[in-house]
């Protein structure tokens, strides 16, 4: 179930930068994109799950989705701005609760976490419910996440708090992909583009994987040294791959949902 959070008791001190309204559209194009092109692919769960981006010359704000809306009805202006305390600065509506209390705490706590995705996604889902290690590297696409997967087994609850907040950011480490145990996935990211990337390649990957299990037979794992040398290859073009892979899903989106640009 999903919660509003609630306005603090006093607004917090901002930094004096000015906001740049270009910047701040982008990112929101950028944003809208990414939540209808995960409702395409089945990445949502009702009104429940939130992407958040930090603006890059202002770390005291971040866009998030607001409480209430399903990913397929999310479009740029629709999102808020808010400040790591609660306040909306720009924006109607309110963000729900548990994403104030993961986002905000992630992106106070980790500087190189600009952008967050947290979603409920089936498949890597799925593998968060079994124990053990949830992605296997038997494909070539899990290997682009190897070394950047990061396990918080202690799942506690719904984060309707600071301290939840606090510890799923402290489980995270230095990953990229954080696999949350009987609960979901979080992708930490330095661009939209590059979050977007790597969620939609993980659901790949655990789809794969889940499929795979499904046919009794054992994986085939592939060999450390392959995958630290796949894992190096896939590193070296991901900023560009990225760009490109959000490029497209924003050009589809034109031609089919336009309104995600108002």
């Amino acid at each position: 179930m999903a919660h509003p959070v609630s306005a603090p008791a006093a607004p917090p001190a901002r930094s004096n930068l000015p906001l740049d309204p270009g910047l701040v559209r982008r990112m929101r194009v950028d944003l809208a994109a990414c939540f209808r092109m995960a409702a395409r692919h089945g990445m949502h769960e009702g009104i429940c799950n939130h992407f958040s981006a930090v603006l890059p010359d202002r770390p005291d704000l971040f866009l998030v989705n607001p409480y209430g809306l399903a990913f397929a009805e999310v479009t740029a202006s629709s999102l808020l701005l808010c400040d790591l305390d609660g306040n909306v600065v720009e924006g109607e509506g309110s963000p729900e609760a548990t994403a104030f209390h993961i986002h905000a705490r992630l992106h106070r706590a980790k500087p190189r976490a600009r952008v967050a995705f947290h979603t409920h996604m089936p498949y890597a889902t799925a593998l968060a419910m079994l124990e053990g290690p949830p992605l296997l590297f038997a494909g070539q696409t899990a290997l682009r996440f190897h070394g950047r997967i990061a396990v918080d087994e202690a799942y506690n609850g719904l984060a309707l708090d600071a301290r939840e907040g606090d510890r799923i950011a402290a489980s995270a480490g230095e990953a990229d992909i954080v696999f949350m145990k009987n609960h979901g996935v979080m992708v930490l990211a330095e661009t939209i583009a590059e979050a977007w990337d790597d969620l939609y390649y993980l659901e790949r990957a655990a789809q794969a994987q889940v499929l795979a299990l499904a046919t009794g037979r054992p994986l085939k794992i592939v060999p450390e040294e392959i995958c630290r040398r796949v894992a190096a290859q896939e590193a070296a073009g991901r900023a560009e791959s990225a760009r490109l892979h959000l490029e497209s899903a924003q050009r589809i989106l034109a031609r089919e949902e336009p309104a995600y640009l108002a």
